[in-house]
């Protein structure tokens, strides 16, 4: 959902603001409506030969757990730019292989977008350099062992979540997603 124009904002901490306006309801009242606002996010799916990376990862709110590698956006920067930046950061990884698969936009009381990508053919190419508030064991997976993983509740993205089990109900998408993340070898 995206902000009304009218919105002012009321409230700013270091991710989140907090919007209000006043919105005319169906019996003709008004009442004042509140959202929030934070920042876009990046998730990548490193692809390098026939395996794919996982963070295995932990921070101080949340217990250790999978999720894709990537993180929030800094002020003015570009997707691609951010995407680039999280994966050397997080796991060391650079590619010259990069694909927008989805943007997806949270429903609900809250503009937040997020920026999924493919980046294939990755090298690494530097240690990782982990903010103090992570710790991130990157993990190297099989396409079926990620279709695991990224369908188990205990997986931390479960809006990428709800896409993967759509998939894994029609075997064509789930051929074309395949396909997307390795098209640079022979799928098998």
């Amino acid at each position: 959902m995206k902000l009304p124009q009218q919105a002012k904002k009321v409230f700013q901490g270091k991710i989140f603001s907090i919007y209000q306006w006043e919105q005319k309801l169906y019996d003709g009242t008004t009442d004042t409506f509140e959202m929030l606002k934070r920042p876009g996010t990046i998730q990548i799916i490193p692809t390098a030969d026939d395996q794919i990376f996982l963070s295995y990862e932990e921070q101080p709110t949340k217990p250790r757990a999978f999720t894709l590698l990537g993180g929030r956006m800094e002020q003015g920067e570009e997707p691609l730019i951010t995407a680039k930046r999280e994966l050397i950061e997080e796991a060391g990884l650079e590619s010259d292989d990069w694909e927008l698969i989805k943007t997806y936009e949270y429903s609900g009381k809250i503009e937040w977008p997020m920026y999924l990508y493919v980046a294939r053919k990755c090298k690494q190419t530097a240690a990782q350099r982990l903010d103090p508030g992570e710790k991130i064991e990157v993990k190297k997976v099989s396409f079926d062992k990620f279709l695991q993983i990224a369908s188990s509740e205990e997986f931390w993205n479960q809006i990428f979540t709800n896409d993967i089990l759509r998939m894994r109900l029609d075997e064509k998408k789930l051929e074309e997603f395949k396909e997307k993340l390795f098209s640079y070898i022979k799928v098998r």
